[in-house]
């Protein structure tokens, strides 16, 4: 099994109401890959961190192998939820992805 997190943070030019959307459309966007996208075993995103919090949304989700991790970050589904709910809004991104 292989964990895959990651950190955004959106990017400073919108506002609180505009990020409350955004982290709506990547949270709805991510969690409905599930059951979509061979060996991912499960997906949830968090966008409600407390104010201690550096980054805005997380993804926590979890893949059968590498193999399948490597396949989700090409698929179609994840592309279109990746170019259309996240790239355009987020200034940055960090990633670990590990066995577990």
């Amino acid at each position: 099994m292989v964990k895959h997190v990651i950190l955004w943070t959106l990017k400073a030019e919108y506002t609180e109401a505009e990020k409350k959307s955004i982290k709506t459309g990547i949270k709805e966007g991510l969690e409905g890959l599930m059951g979509k996208i061979p060996g991912l075993t499960e997906i949830k995103v968090y966008t409600e961190g407390l104010p201690t919090s550096n980054a805005d949304v997380m993804l926590d989700s979890t893949f059968e192998s590498a193999e399948a991790l490597a396949t989700y970050a090409k698929h179609p589904d994840h592309v279109a939820v990746a170019d259309g709910k996240v790239r355009p809004y987020t200034a940055t991104r960090s990633c670990l992805d590990f066995e577990i």
